[in-house]
């Protein structure tokens, strides 16, 4: 028998996943009301969907897993699975597909959660891979909290005036410790298998020999990324990969999304706002080329996935791999940006409770750091619970991304958690750190 309180206890997970589940709805609820229908029903760039998709998509794949999958009922609206399923209809053509209307789609979310929540409260919790400790239920949570950031990178492409609020981070000092770390070289365990609601690219654990690293104590800032730009890196064939110089060439690229330069002064647009770019920021909406370049530019390079891992889990006097960089416990707003409290990133060099345990800070929120990593699959992976989710994005098309940003919820977000996108991809809440070998 499990002892009540316990992670595995079914009480415990029950309440676990309620939150999860409730948290993430409030947070969908947000992203569609803050705006009317007609925000709703656009598409306001080729890269996103329209909002309303979204939201019917998110009541589509909780149906599927938590209704069908796990309590094994008939379908509600089998004839829009089609609709909201995102590898048959590409994002460009999603408006012209007869989409459920805004307070349709809410009604139907609502009536599947409904549903679901009776599910949760029969679960058992055990039996099926897809139970085992709510696995099912975490899943679906992370996958709604993966598609409200995907609304919230809408709402930044979205023109007009701003439709979100929030506090800004707390003011932070200007950070004044070493810019960067020695991450010592050696084994260390890469991966989760205990990991309950891990998902599958993050499975299963597993040894990495890492040769020793320096790393950026904190993510690039906007002030060095403008010395970047005011050296010509754009300008500099020298920094670039063959395809990196092609793309920013041929897209007329000289500078961070949303940046313009007005009057001697950098300016950018953060939701609706016009604001002068903050320096001591970590840099955000730059794509894998302009993060390597300028690494490049700083006689440094992007870490590899592997190294980034090691330098936010291992843990050098016990010789663990920890869930975070401060340890296992769950994040608290002392320890990183998460969960959209704030809609910017906090000033590099913020949230000491956070860092590592060699001094590394904010390697969870704020921004996703690119890694100079092709997305592959771990030794012995195993898909599940279906292919699409990882298994066919593994190849160099992809590079990863780790440590989630001010727009991931702590549920999506853990030291193991990966994330990948072409390298051209500047819309997502993208910065980075750099490195350097430990010889060098």
């Amino acid at each position: 028998m499990t002892d009540p309180g316990s992670p595995t206890d079914p009480d415990t997970l029950r309440a676990r996943a309620l939150d999860a589940l409730t948290t993430a709805r409030e947070r969908t609820a947000l992203l569609t009301t803050c705006v009317d229908e007609p925000d709703l029903t656009a598409q306001h760039s080729p890269l996103m969907s329209p909002l309303v998709w979204d939201l019917a998509h998110i009541g589509n794949q909780e149906e599927l897993w938590l209704l069908r999958a796990v309590a094994g009922r008939d379908a509600m609206r089998p004839e829009i699975d089609g609709l909201y399923d995102a590898f048959e209809h590409p994002r460009a053509e999603r408006p012209s597909l007869p989409l459920l209307p805004p307070e349709e789609a809410r009604r139907y979310a609502s009536e599947v959660r409904g549903r679901a929540l009776d599910v949760l409260e029969s679960t058992a919790f055990r039996g099926t891979p897809l139970t085992e400790a709510g696995f099912a239920f975490g899943m679906i949570a992370q996958h709604e909290q993966q598609h409200d950031e995907t609304m919230l990178i809408t709402h930044q492409l979205r023109r007009g005036p701003a439709a979100l609020t929030a506090p800004d981070p707390a003011p932070a000092p200007p950070f004044t410790g070493p810019a960067e770390v020695l991450v010592p070289g050696g084994p260390f365990t890469m991966g989760t298998t205990a990991e309950p609601w891990a998902l599958d690219n993050e499975r299963p654990a597993h040894q990495r020999l890492v040769p020793s690293f320096y790393m950026d104590t904190t993510p690039v800032t906007n002030a060095a990324y403008q010395s970047f730009i005011e050296d010509g890196g754009y300008g500099d064939e020298r920094w670039w990969t063959a395809e990196g110089w092609d793309h920013i060439r041929s897209h007329s690229i000289e500078a961070p999304l949303y940046w313009r330069r007005e009057q001697g002064q950098w300016l950018r647009r953060r939701f609706g706002v016009t604001e002068p770019v903050p320096p001591d920021e970590p840099v955000l909406h730059v794509c894998w080329y302009e993060a390597d370049a300028y690494a490049r530019w700083a006689g440094r390079r992007l870490p590899t996935e592997a190294e980034w891992e090691k330098a936010a889990r291992h843990d050098p006097v016990t010789g663990r791999s920890t869930r975070y960089p401060w340890g296992d416990a769950d994040p608290t707003p002392e320890h990183a940006n998460l969960g959209q409290r704030h809609l910017r990133p906090a000033p590099a060099g913020s949230y000491p409770a956070g860092a590592s345990p060699l001094g590394v800070r904010q390697l969870i929120g704020d921004v996703w750091e690119w890694t100079s990593s092709d997305l592959e699959p771990y030794p012995g992976f195993t898909a599940f619970p279906y292919k699409e989710y990882s298994e066919v994005f593994f190849g160099p098309e992809h590079k990863v991304l780790r440590g989630g940003s001010f727009a991931v919820d702590p549920v999506a977000c853990r030291g193991t958690f990966r994330n990948w996108d072409y390298p051209i991809r500047r819309q997502i809440f993208s910065g980075f750190r750099t490195a350097r070998s430990g010889d060098s």
